[in-house]
């Protein structure tokens, strides 16, 4: 299933969105997938894991995802890792960590946090070198291109100081 994540983490990167994919599967069964969509859709909610999360909840008429797993390409951020805690989803699979917004063990362990009403299995690491790579390409693109904005097509790369 993360095999499935990361295809759908590299349909973001085509569209300029942040690569990530999200897939909700129950043994073999795929319920739902996404993909980040918050450009496209103008929406600070549009991460793959909680499109995902509002597609599976739809498909099965039920909000409980206890006998569901998600596999997601990056940690999960505070947002979406309530989300998951909220939809007692009972297994989180992901591959990379992301260590400025991770709330599943990095920054914060919101998913295991045993004062919540639901503990959510994990497991993590899964893929994560290739998950990373596809996140890491995908920002080195994005700050050349800042740059090459910023420097206005000049090739120099030199700002000119006045004063």
């Amino acid at each position: 299933m993360m095999r499935r994540a990361i295809e759908l983490a590299r349909k973001s990167a085509a569209a300029d969105e942040v690569p990530v994919g999200a897939v909700i599967y129950r043994g073999d069964e795929v319920i739902a997938e996404a993909h980040n969509l918050r450009e496209a859709v103008h929406d600070p909610t549009g991460h793959a894991e909680l499109m995902a999360i509002r597609k599976a909840a739809e498909k099965l008429k039920t909000w409980r995802l206890s006998d569901c797993s998600l596999a997601v390409t990056l940690e999960p951020c505070p947002m979406c890792a309530g989300a998951i805690v909220q939809a007692r989803v009972g297994r989180l699979v992901y591959a990379a960590t992301d260590p400025k917004a991770g709330a599943v063990h990095s920054l914060y362990n919101l998913c295991t946090d045993k004062r919540l009403n639901h503990s959510v299995e994990i497991v993590h690491g899964v893929l994560a070198q290739e998950a990373g790579e596809l996140l890491k390409a995908f920002f080195r693109r994005r700050r050349a291109e800042k740059k090459a904005d910023r420097d206005g097509g000049s090739g120099s790369g030199q700002r000119r100081r006045i004063g």
